[in-house]
């Protein structure tokens, strides 16, 4: 019998402005990293995770001010709770995605093709069991789980300037993974959000819409970018010399 969360979300402060969120109740394969930025007009959550309880009342001691939620791309696990918000950013090759998403999603392992599951665990994963470990509240229904369309009220390219009073961030169109995968970028503090373009884990890059030789030119960038920190989609935060090793191994395969 699958056991009833004691609460949902985790959460561990970084530093004065940056909180980690995150669903430990999802297998890894869909257990995206929420992170919280807080500026001194307005704060961002990156990523919304999959949208299974409510975010904004979980975080609701966090969002002290407005908040923008930022979709670092529109897959499952990074919007769930996007419509949550009333004011959301997204690069353009994916607003209309956020809008109206092309799939509703899924909680059960039975759903996957067979296409799907050999792709994921060719790529590193393991997945023989649905999607969640625990439920959200006694009665909830897996098959009940929907990706909701949510409000796009602020449509980004790359080099576009995110600001939020006290700090800075650039766009990166980052594609490969999906088409408008992108990452914020503090030139000022080395900060890097990336998303799903770069993480410390296996790499999705034979997803219907991924594209490798467009992926192979963002590894590129990145190599080049005098990064401190990355803070990522998934898994642990790392910096430059990771960085460099992670888009070496990846060049190393697909180039």
């Amino acid at each position: 019998m699958i056991p009833i969360a004691e609460r949902w979300f985790e959460t561990r402060r970084i530093d004065d402005d940056i909180t980690l969120l995150w669903e430990p109740h999802v297998i890894p394969l869909m257990r995206c990293n929420i992170w919280h930025v807080r500026g001194s007009t307005r704060d961002l959550v990156i990523d919304t995770g999959m949208g299974i309880a409510s975010l904004t009342e979980a975080a609701k001691t966090l969002f002290g001010k407005a908040v923008t939620a930022v979709a670092t791309h529109t897959h499952a696990d990074h919007i769930g709770s996007h419509h949550e918000f009333e004011h959301t950013l997204v690069h353009a090759a994916e607003a209309d995605n956020l809008a109206r998403p092309s799939e509703a999603g899924t909680l059960l392992y039975a759903d996957f093709s067979q296409d799907e599951l050999i792709k994921i665990r060719v790529a590193g994963y393991e997945i023989d069991s649905d999607l969640i470990t625990a439920l959200p509240h006694p009665g909830y229904d897996l098959r009940s789980y929907r990706i909701h369309p949510a409000r796009v009220t602020e449509i980004v390219e790359d080099g576009d300037v995110v600001d939020i009073g006290n700090r800075r961030f650039e766009i990166l169109h980052l594609p490969g993974h999906s088409p408008g995968s992108m990452g914020l970028w503090e030139a000022a503090s080395g900060t890097l959000f990336s998303g799903d373009a770069l993480y410390d884990g296996p790499l999705l890059d034979e997803l219907d819409h991924s594209d490798i030789p467009a992926y192979v030119r963002t590894m590129k960038r990145l190599r080049e970018l005098p990064v401190n920190v990355v803070h990522a989609g998934h898994d642990p935060s790392f910096g430059r010399e990771r960085l460099v090793e992670l888009c070496d191994a990846y060049l190393a395969q697909r180039a």
